[in-house]
Parts: C-alpha cells; structure tokens; sequence
C-alpha cells in the first residue's frame, strides 16, 4: 500500500474527527443550550443519587401536617395532601418520570433506526411491507394511541415504557428512511457495493454513522412529548401506581387540593414543564450546531 493510499483512507476519518468537534464547540457555545443541559444533569443526578441526600422517607405521610405551605421549617417545598414531603416526593419522583419519559425514546431509536435504515437502503417491497405499516399508526394520535395501548396492556411502569416505545417507533422509522433514502445513492456507498460489501456490511459501516446525527436530533427532540404523555399515562391512572411518587401521578393526586394550596399543587407540573422546555431547547441548539450551512 502506498502513502497516497494511506492518506486517502484518512482523509474520511480525519474530516469525520473534524466535523464533531466543531459540533461539540458551538455547542458548548451555545449558553441556552449549555444552561438547558445542566439543569437536566441536576435533576437527572438528584434522582440518581436521592438515597444519599438525606432526604425525608416520600413515603411517610401525617394528617397533621398535610398541605403545609411553601417555606414551612423543615418542609421548604411543603407537603402534599397526606403530609409527605414534597421536596422529597419530587426528587424522588424525578427516577420514574425519567425513566419513563427517556427510556422509550432510546428503545424507539434503536428499533425505528434499523427499521429505517433497512426500508430505506433496501427499497422494493421490504420498504413498501415495512413504511406501510408504520402509516397505519400514523392514522392514530399520539396520545390516543398510547392510551389505548396503556389501556389494554394495563397500568404499570413497564406497561408505559412499552405503550410509549410502540408510539415513538413509526416516528423514527419514518425520518430514518428519509435519510437513508438519500444517503444510499451516494458516492461512497455505490463504491462500497461495487467492492463487493454485503448489505449487512454497506448499513452497518458505511450508512450508519451518516444517518445517525439527524436520527439523534429527533429523537432527542421527542423526548419532552414522552415525557408529558408519561405524566399524562399517570394522571389518568395508566402509568405509575400510587403511592410511588411520579410527577403525572402527583398532578393527579393533588388536584383536589389546588384551591387550599395551588402553589404546591403545581410543583409537579412545574417539574414536567422544566424538564420538557430543557429537552426542547437542548434538541434545537444541537440540530443547529449540526446544521454545517450555518
């Protein structure tokens, strides 16, 4: 092998290195971005280490101090109706609510990715078989066809996650092809095919890592609408079962009590809307740090 043909085979690698610097430096650039990310690695790290905060038990509950105010000593977000803790409850509450709002997105990535990239570097009938009946979930709204799912599976945190996944996989599958359909007629993968590469070998190596980036910017997009239809599984008692704490079942839970104390009857929902707000402004500061036109 000569030196021009070692340098030809890392030109793309180089090139490759180069293109996700610069996205990681105008990311980090970005302040709102930035910001958005650390509030969520404080939630996400608050949850994760909840145990070792020393926090009040977020189940122990009592009649005599239920619905205490904002700023009440030694209850600084309050308490809810039953007299639990509310700092705690939602600290705590925050490993559900993620799990639930994150965990079908990722499983959604994996499957609706393959799906894609199958449909869309295949084409023929695996693509019509397989983009056909992505369209039929698409004849349903999200959040009804959740429900329904939730509904016949019934309530629980895996049923969720499951119910959820099945919503978020056409999605993917859908922008997946998009991209791979126009990545599959380009000059390096008609170089690969004509080398002799397998199918197999032609989605896993050369088209991959050419499709993810704009698979991963949607799906991160798509995490904010999992996390209001979790919290809207919960609230309608399809999701999480009491007395766990989980931001949709404590919207649920505290509804009766929003006119003795709605500021802390809002705390949930607050939590939901945070944490949806920083996903969404997070997926936009990563899609235009992609955008290399900009």
């Amino acid at each position: 092998m000569t030196a021009t043909d070692t340098a030809l085979q890392a030109a793309p690698a180089h090139k490759a290195r180069g293109y996700w610097a610069t996205v990681g430096r105008r990311i980090v650039r970005d302040k709102v971005s930035m910001a958005c990310a650390l509030v969520l690695l404080a939630i996400l790290l608050a949850a994760i280490f909840a145990p070792y905060l020393h926090l009040a038990d977020p189940y122990q509950g009592s009649m005599v101090r239920r619905l205490r105010h904002i700023g009440t000593p030694g209850y600084p977000l309050g308490t809810d109706e039953l007299g639990r803790d509310m700092l705690s409850r939602l600290i705590y509450g925050g490993r559900l609510s993620l799990l639930i709002g994150i965990l079908p997105v990722i499983l959604a990535f994996g499957i609706g990715t393959s799906l894609g990239l199958v449909a869309g570097y295949a084409g023929g009938w695996a693509n019509t078989a397989i983009m056909r009946t992505v369209d039929v979930f698409y004849a349903f709204p999200s959040v009804l066809l959740a429900i329904a799912i939730s509904g016949v599976l019934g309530a629980g945190v895996v049923n969720s996650i499951v119910s959820l996944t099945v919503v978020f996989v056409p999605q993917i599958t859908r922008v997946a092809e998009s991209v791979t359909t126009g990545v599959r007629n380009l000059d390096f993968v008609d170089a690969a095919r004509a080398s002799g590469a397998g199918a197999l070998t032609i989605m896993r190596v050369h088209m991959l890592g050419n499709v993810l980036g704009p698979i991963f910017v949607y799906a991160t997009g798509l995490i904010s609408v999992s996390m209001i239809l979790a919290a809207g599984l919960s609230f309608l008692g399809l999701g999480t079962k009491p007395p766990e704490p989980e931001w949709g079942l404590m919207l649920n839970t505290l509804r009766t009590a929003i006119y003795v104390n709605p500021w802390v009857a809002a705390m949930p929902g607050v939590m939901i809307f945070a944490v949806s707000i920083c996903f969404n402004l997070l997926s936009d500061g990563l899609r235009s740090a992609m955008d290399i036109r900009n």
